[in-house]
């Protein structure tokens, strides 16, 4: 399936603006929702990216709500430094956690996060913030090396999906995954690159993703 198509009749995405910096995002709310995912872009991507997307669409079909937004401001998009300022992603990632945390629509709902590379570096930040409320953390094709210092603190379970063709990634990725001490899992996708772009192997990263959110934010919903 191409990961840039829709599959619903009617767009289920609702338009919200999130801080002072008005970040747009995309919000796609099932009803009886059990749960909802953020997702944390890389490399300068935003809410319109069409694998981010299209995950998002499969999350929703399982039940998940999803969460879709830009971490940076047009003007910060123009200098590529931001891209790979994690502290600063992070910090708009927790944001926008905040910002779930008291709108009417999401506030009942354990969050987790959902990253791609650099973003994966900022969700794994995020959710090793000391008053963090994570449910899960999944990355795909992430750089969780550049989160090294903070991963003993994350305490959310995090799954890192990396593709079997992406070369030194792979070796960034087991270095970060003996440093989480908590509940973990490294799945190699075989003939999958960086961005996922071989048939199937997007699928193959949504099965995986939806089994640990789905586990994990349930047990995480019993115990906030």
């Amino acid at each position: 399936m191409n990961p840039g198509t829709l599959t619903d009749d009617f767009d289920p995405r609702i338009a919200v603006e999130i801080g002072s910096q008005r970040l747009p995002g995309l919000l796609r709310l099932p009803l009886e929702a059990r749960g909802l995912v953020i997702f944390a872009h890389g490399s300068g991507s935003g809410r319109f990216s069409p694998r981010n997307n299209y995950v998002a669409e499969r999350l929703h079909s399982t039940g998940l709500a999803t969460l879709l937004l830009d971490l940076l401001t047009p003007a910060e998009e123009r200098d590529r430094r931001n891209v790979f300022d994690i502290e600063l992603l992070a910090e708009r990632l927790a944001l926008a956690n905040d910002w779930a945390g008291e709108d009417a629509r999401t506030r009942d709902l354990t969050v987790g996060y959902f990253g791609a590379s650099t973003g994966a570096a900022a969700a794994l930040t995020a959710a090793a913030l000391a008053d963090s409320q994570v449910g899960a953390v999944v990355s795909r094709g992430g750089r969780p090396d550049l989160a090294m210092s903070v991963l003993s603190q994350v305490h959310a379970p995090t799954l890192l999906i990396v593709g079997a063709l992406d070369d030194g990634v792979i070796d960034l990725n087991r270095a970060a995954f003996a440093r989480l001490e908590t509940a973990k899992d490294l799945v190699i996708v075989p003939g999958a690159g960086h961005l996922f772009e071989e048939p199937g192997t997007l699928d193959v990263v949504v099965t995986h993703a939806t089994r640990w959110f789905g586990r994990h934010l349930r047990e995480h919903a019993h115990v906030v």
